[in-house]
């Protein structure tokens, strides 16, 4: 999900791909194609006006959800747009993400939901834990907190 911010107010619509949505630039920056869809331009109008951006990211099956907030600019630069060639066919900009923020989201309300009931596919994705590891540079125990997880979640659901 995208949500950008504009003179109208707030706007989230969905970009959804076959593969990863963006591409890590640099360990600050992310491409986002801005592949065709409704034809309406509210989520790039809003970054026009006002670059401030909030991405969500979900897999189906999987109850870890990342959140980035960042700020955001567009571009229609050759060489970024042939970056994302799919199907002989290119995004006619890209949305480039310079990140501030990186963190996780509370996994309950998927789960009270029941969101997920379809096929797993997150099996190649890091858990939250590794996730927190990572960011941590090993000083959170992230092994600690994945195995604690489901417990802990069962406990405090509602």
């Amino acid at each position: 999900m995208l949500s950008t911010i504009g003179p109208q107010g707030t706007d989230c619509s969905p970009r959804g791909d076959d593969g990863p949505v963006v591409a890590t630039i640099d360990p600050q920056t992310l491409a986002m194609p801005d592949w065709r869809g409704n034809n309406r331009l509210d989520s790039l109008r809003n970054i026009v006006a006002d670059g401030r951006v909030s991405l969500l990211f979900m897999v189906a099956g999987s109850h870890n959800v990342v959140r980035i907030n960042g700020t955001a600019y567009l571009t229609d630069d050759a060489e970024m747009r042939t970056r994302f060639e799919k199907a002989g066919r290119q995004p006619a900009t890209v949305i480039l993400i310079s990140v501030a923020e990186v963190y996780s989201q509370c996994a309950r309300a998927l789960m009270r939901a029941g969101t997920w009931s379809g096929k797993d596919e997150s099996a190649d994705l890091p858990t939250a834990g590794e996730i927190l590891s990572e960011v941590s540079q090993g000083d959170q125990g992230g092994q600690a907190y994945d195995a604690a997880w489901g417990a802990r979640a069962a406990k405090t659901m509602w």
